[in-house]
């Protein structure tokens, strides 16, 4: 979220983090499908051995309470209900031998289960 130009401390802790490989990876799958009328939605659900799941998805909709935030044209959507789960944390996209994409570092999470899908 930016303030002038600049983004702040305050508005950084009140919602997620992109890091610019994950907006470009976002912007670059959007491209793929053509459409400019999507944002990234990021919620947290009931699932998963330890309570929890994250997910990502591309949604036209707003919904009321939504927190938006933006990182250089992309949209990020976090719903009312997921944005205390959500606060302060790390979105980032890995491409690496042994890993590819979208991760999530959360500080609001207190445990998380062995195959690191779900969380507490």
């Amino acid at each position: 979220m930016t303030v002038s130009g600049e983004t702040t401390q305050e508005t950084t802790q009140q919602g997620v983090i992109l890091t610019d490989a994950a907006a470009e990876k976002a912007r670059g799958l959007l491209e793929q499908e053509g459409r400019d009328d999507l944002a990234l939605r990021v919620a947290v659900q009931p699932g998963g051995c330890s309570g929890l799941i994250y997910q990502l998805f591309f949604d036209e909709r707003e919904m009321d309470g939504d927190q938006v935030q933006e990182f250089d044209g992309l949209s990020v959507r976090v719903d009312r209900m997921s944005a205390p789960y959500l606060t302060g944390a790390t979105i980032d996209f890995v491409d690496s031998i042994e890993k590819q994409g979208f991760t999530i570092d959360n500080p609001n999470a207190s445990g998380s289960c062995a195959c690191g899908d779900s969380f507490n």
